[in-house]
């Protein structure tokens, strides 16, 4: 029997200066935010600004959890609704031409659950976001402090920023490698630009799990979205595929993708610290533990895409304590996420909301 590591407090080690890595990594993001409001005029966030779909559907809890899948949000069968928005990675609106990492964040309401956050006591969501690779380039804040700076230093050359993107889709500790921070070969090679619904979408980063630690992913499960995991787009799809793709598919038909948990049964070969590193699989599998359902519907009306684009947020740490992020990375996007969504919603003139009822996104 697969023993899996207990949690607790001393499992995450904060970095040396590491406070002072995350204060400098918002002062270079928000540099980054202003310089793109004022080449929009309109405040996007720093990470994953541009929007494909806007879905709602469902988690269904599978029933019969075995004790070690059974924690937190998944301890017993239950249907929550939910509300998804996918993306691509850049903190500003590129072309889908050019491949970049894809997103998935989901927000589940009407959990039970103490909320880690102490100004969230009255929500009752949970938030998951996941991004098609196993794991981050940048698996810790000093990491991210680098990658933030170069995604600076070239945020105006446009096809050095693509370049970077297209490196971080292939994911991996080595694609930074390329763009100065070890080695200053660029390679640009082997990035497929993939139709978005057929992606395994994963935290990357470890969270708590109840009594247990884990990474979580979301795989598609039905036959017509596992059909298109691979499935490259045209050489002469517009700058907004995507979003093309999400709306003529979920306009005629439904999705099932499948939520996952990978438990952690050592830190030495599945560190928390660095979220570079992919945890093994033969040591410990992704189970699954619930299927997401998303039927048909109109996924990229103009009033969803500016609900969930300006006034939506979604934050790994809008959790309960059981599913509270870990690792450095994660801490460094406590005060990112906060001062990306204070700025955003401002700048917009939106308000910053936290919904309660499925009702409140818009058809």
């Amino acid at each position: 029997m697969t023993e899996y590591i207990r949690y607790h407090d001393a499992l995450e080690q904060k970095q040396e200066n590491e406070d002072a890595i995350i204060d400098a990594v918002v002062a270079s993001m928000m540099r980054v935010n202003e310089r793109v409001f004022d080449k929009h005029r309109h405040a996007t966030r720093d990470a994953h600004a541009k929007s494909h779909g806007v879905l709602v559907g469902e988690v269904t809890i599978y029933d019969q959890l075995p004790a070690h899948l059974a924690q937190g949000v998944f301890a017993r069968p239950a249907t929550y609704p939910v509300v998804l928005r996918l993306s691509t990675a850049p903190g500003d609106v590129h072309s889908d031409k050019v491949p970049s990492p894809r997103g998935m964040a989901i927000k589940m309401l009407g959990v039970q659950g103490h909320q880690f956050l102490p100004e969230r006591q009255q929500a009752s969501t949970q938030d998951l976001l996941l991004v098609n690779h196993p794991v981050i380039a940048f698996g810790h804040a000093a990491a991210y402090l680098q990658t933030q700076k170069l995604l600076e230093k070239h945020m105006d050359d446009s096809d050095t920023t693509k370049r970077i993107f297209a490196a971080l889709a292939r994911g991996g500790s080595k694609a930074l490698h390329a763009f100065g921070i070890e080695n200053p070969t660029i390679d640009t090679v082997g990035a497929p630009n993939t139709h978005i619904l057929g992606e395994t979408f994963f935290s990357m980063a470890a969270v708590r799990y109840g009594d247990y630690v884990a990474k979580l992913c979301a795989a598609p499960l039905s036959a017509n979205v596992r059909a298109l995991t691979g499935q490259l787009i045209d050489n002469d799809a517009g700058d907004s595929a995507l979003r093309d793709l999400v709306v003529d598919f979920f306009r005629h038909q439904g999705a099932e993708y499948e939520l996952r948990a990978q438990l952690c049964t050592g830190t030495d070969k599945m560190p928390i610290e660095d979220a570079s590193i992919d945890w093994p699989q033969d040591l410990s599998p992704y189970q699954p533990v619930a299927r997401l359902t998303i039927p048909p519907q109109e996924a990229y009306s103009p009033a969803r895409r500016v609900f969930a684009d300006d006034i939506l947020s979604f934050n790994p740490w809008h959790c309960i304590d059981e599913h509270r992020p870990l690792g450095s990375i994660m801490r460094a996007r406590i005060k990112a996420y906060e001062a990306s969504s204070v700025f955003r919603h401002h700048m917009n003139a939106q308000p910053r909301i936290e919904i309660d009822d499925i009702s409140q996104v818009p058809r």
